[in-house]
């Protein structure tokens, strides 16, 4: 039986890519990068074999996707922001087993999902960026799921459920990553460079940490009851499906875990970002 062994919401601005290279942006994200380096330590000391990764830059408009190549090598650049990412060559392990187990359990629950193979599929830097970190050996194996645009939270809850059965089904000791903002209100245009360390909104820095209150004091049901507004009002990131997954695969209403925030909360071109590990309750471990 596999285990879910670490589950956390995880940033993946690509500021941090911007952090790490020569200039006058060297080491702005460094909370950040030591949050996610600490991530991957964390997984690797659990005996995690399989990163399996809700990604908000793969965003898709009907269904649900999975990456399920059998390896993931090239070079990206990002063609949102490609003058703070680019060249960024990569070469993973991919996780073809679990990604069809994945879709089995989606299917089972009567939602739409399926697993892609094609050559010139790549990653997404929600991905890349926190694997720069976490898998700097590429000794773990890479597994990401699509965020559909048009989702609710009541799918991507059921996203979650089906998450855990597979992994539950396989042989995998899996660390999930929610990859994606807090709140996510880019700024105009005309301002945007202006807001590199900061929330475009004093209303969405606000819900941030309450956001960030109810999760480190384990008020999860209170928490999900806002969600829905929460991703409306405070313009979530690909529909933050990757935290009602997160949610979803936990127990939902059931889990009163307490996250630990692993760095500051940190505004970025407007968006809010943070890490947090959630302990994984025992019985998805038994």
């Amino acid at each position: 039986m596999g285990e879910i062994v670490l589950a956390a919401k995880i940033t993946h601005v690509p500021s941090i890519w911007l952090s790490i290279q020569p200039g006058k942006h060297f080491g702005i994200r460094r909370p950040a990068e030591l949050a996610l380096t600490e991530v991957g330590r964390r997984a690797r000391e659990l005996g995690a074999d399989t990163f399996l990764i809700a990604d908000t830059h793969w965003m898709n408009s009907i269904g649900f996707h999975l990456n399920g190549k059998p390896r993931h090598q090239a070079t990206y650049v990002s063609h949102e922001l490609p003058h703070f990412i680019h060249d960024l060559a990569y070469d993973y392990a991919g996780d073809p087993e679990l990604a069809e187990l994945i879709r089995e359990e989606i299917v089972a629950g009567g939602q739409k999902a399926r697993v892609h193979t094609y050559q010139d599929l790549g990653l997404e830097y929600a991905t890349l960026v926190p694997m720069y970190f976490m898998n700097q050996d590429a000794g773990v194996r890479v597994l990401p799921i699509g965020c559909n645009i048009y989702s609710t939270v009541e799918e991507n809850r059921r996203i979650g459920e089906a998450l855990l059965r597979a992994v539950l089904r396989s042989d995998r000791k899996v660390a999930f990553l929610a990859s994606g903002s807090l709140s996510h209100a880019f700024p105009p245009n005309e301002i945007a460079e202006s807001l590199l360390d900061d929330v475009s909104s004093e209303l969405n820095r606000n819900v941030d940490h309450a956001v960030l209150e109810m999760w480190g004091e384990g008020r999860i049901s209170e928490f999900l009851d806002m969600l829905p507004d929460y991703n409306e009002r405070c313009t979530g990131e690909g529909a933050m499906a990757d935290t009602a997954m997160l949610f979803g695969l936990l127990g939902w209403r059931a889990y009163n875990g307490r996250g630990e925030q692993l760095c500051p909360y940190f505004g970025s071109s407007g968006t809010g970002q943070v890490v947090v590990d959630f302990p994984v309750p025992a019985f998805h471990t038994t």
